[in-house]
């Protein structure tokens, strides 16, 4: 994984501020391989707190603050109902923060 502690607290923090403390976050993607260079953060995000009466806003939200504090692209895909193909396939192949 190539993310330093510092930067696996931000999400951390950033993610429980917006969808609840314990939230569950996986870490997906090529962030997972430590040999490639540059690249964007994919996570996937399991609320702890009520959906936002627009969840579309809300990921928008976190998204454009994880990319200032991280000063990387960020991929947030926030689970809403039943996951999906792709969201258990990011649990499965994943790392969870």
């Amino acid at each position: 994984m190539r993310l330093k502690h510092q930067e696996i607290s931000a999400i951390r923090g950033t993610v429980d501020a917006h969808f609840g403390p314990g939230s569950a976050i996986w870490l997906f993607g090529s962030a997972l391989d430590d040999h490639a260079l540059g690249g964007d953060i994919d996570l996937y995000v399991e609320p702890t707190a009520p959906h936002a009466e627009n969840l579309f806003l809300a990921r928008q939200a976190c998204g454009r603050e994880l990319e200032q504090r991280l000063k990387r692209p960020v991929d947030l895909v926030v689970r809403r109902g039943s996951p999906t193909a792709f969201m258990r396939q990011a649990m499965q192949e994943g790392q969870r923060l």
